[in-house]
């Protein structure tokens, strides 16, 4: 919290009536002090103003919503409370570097002999930033240089250029956010190419895209249009003819909606809490040759036990529905296996493949079950230690195509037939809350025909993990 004048006390009224001598004539008895807690909470106070100095380009009446809950307060702990949450609001703006709050008493003709006036210090971020950083994904990094105009016109918007440089893509891209309260818009042009050894395909995407971000009850939502040109290609020689045949330019409107409700104390390793994910992509109506309905989700629930163990259960699904005679891209698919999802498996290396080459899946599910333990040797908790995790571990799952002439029952028969499944333990490392890095041992067991697998010792690293 931002600093609290001592004289805000000081000249707040005694209370009880003058009894017309000197304090010297007598002696005052004496008397335990009242502590310092009950006092500020009994004496009842009324905030008059609250100002905020500091400011250079931003507007006040953006900040005034964040401020409103400062006026409500009745006593000096909640004046010390609101005020310290309405400087987190400010601060969550991203449009200050620094935000001090200061409480005294009012001073003026109108001031009230209870009154207080609470000013906040701000600091505004530059005009303009630069930063680089390094971002880790699935089983993959990257390095990121970016360039920040935070607060362009005085009301939290911010433009956002960023040039990425990774093992597995190269992007670059252009974001405006401007916020309303609690909306979001954000738009973007980029650049990514990828290359999937898996399928022996080379993939560059240039598209724009259009995202609204909003809370609805204990939800998180997001709205989001793209229009991508795609541009794939064989990344060796030797790729399948069905690889071949998918090589081309296409292009992809599609209109997508994410719900997110998400308790979980932390995404990297959670030790209580649940997370409930969907999204829906619909593509095609808005132009473009591609036509589909994909649909997928996630569940994931976490149970604290006995000796700091977390008992943690994960079910992930999806469904690709063609719309129209022309079949699914190879780009659109599901994928599956490796490290972050059915570990014992090598990086989505498994389901439909022709010649060696994995062509990803129309329907898919995943499901895990986890127990992490603290390491057996840690001398204490609260050191280092508490970063590692001993991961005993079982998943299962499959990806298939399905025949959309036959019924819902035929397709979860296909689905439940020929489950690849592994179990294994190891070691997992939380780096801080960006990612987090396994090494496992690993037993595949219900491996089919043309699946690669990763039987012993394996690694992974990224941010999402069955």
């Amino acid at each position: 919290m931002g600093t609290v004048h001592a004289r805000s006390l000081d000249a707040l009224p005694m209370q009880g009536p003058e009894l017309g001598f000197q304090a010297d004539d007598i002696e005052a008895p004496e008397t335990e002090p009242e502590p310092k807690q009950e006092v500020l909470e009994n004496r009842d106070v009324v905030v008059q103003r609250v100002h905020i100095d500091g400011l250079g380009r931003t507007k006040e009446d953006l900040l005034t919503y964040e401020i409103a809950e400062v006026f409500r307060a009745k006593n000096l702990i909640d004046v010390m409370k609101m005020s310290h949450e309405a400087r987190q609001k400010l601060l969550r703006l991203g449009i200050f570097r620094k935000v001090e709050v200061v409480i005294d008493t009012s001073q003026g003709e109108d001031a009230l002999p209870n009154g207080l006036d609470v000013t906040f210090e701000v600091t505004e971020l530059r005009r303009m930033t630069g930063s680089y950083s390094t971002m880790v994904g699935n089983n993959e990094g990257s390095m990121v240089l970016g360039l920040k105009l935070p607060n362009v016109f005085g009301r939290a918007e911010k433009l956002t250029f960023q040039f990425s440089y990774g093992t597995k893509e190269t992007s670059y891209d252009m974001n405006g956010f401007i916020p309303k309260f609690i909306l979001s818009i954000s738009l973007g042009v980029y650049k990514v190419t990828g290359q999937f050894p898996w399928s022996s395909l080379r993939e560059t995407d240039r598209g724009i895209s259009a995202e609204l971000n909003f809370p609805l009850w204990k939800t998180n939502q997001t709205l989001k249009w793209e229009g991508v040109w795609r541009e794939l290609g064989c990344l060796a020689r030797t790729a399948s003819f069905a690889v071949r045949e998918e090589s081309g330019h296409s292009l992809k409107s599609s209109l997508s909606h994410a719900m997110v409700i998400d308790t979980r104390n932390s995404s990297i390793l959670p030790r209580k809490g649940g997370l409930l994910k969907i999204h829906q992509e619909l593509a095609g109506y808005t132009g473009g040759d591609a036509s589909f309905l994909k649909e997928d989700f996630e569940i994931q629930l976490n149970k604290p036990l006995f000796w700091d163990s977390v008992l943690s259960a994960s079910l992930w699904g999806g469904l690709l529905l063609p719309i129209g005679d022309k079949p699914t891209s190879i780009a659109d698919r599901f994928y599956l296996g490796g490290p972050t999802s059915i570990r014992g498996f090598s990086m989505y290396s498994m389901g439909p493949q022709s010649e060696g080459d994995y062509l990803g899946g129309e329907a898919y599910w995943a499901g895990g079950l986890h127990l992490y333990t603290p390491l057996p040797f840690r001398p204490s908790m609260g050191g280092f230690g508490d970063l590692f995790r001993t991961h005993f571990f079982v998943n299962a799952g499959n990806l298939c195509n399905l025949n959309y002439g036959e019924g819902p029952q035929a397709h979860l028969k296909k689905l439940a037939e020929c489950i690849r499944w592994s179990y294994g333990l190891g070691i997992m490392l939380r780096l801080g809350n960006i990612a987090r890095l396994e090494l496992n041992y690993c037993i595949p067991m219900g491996v089919q025909s043309g699946d690669r697998i990763c039987d012993g010792v394996q690694f992974g690293a990224g941010i999402r993990f069955l």
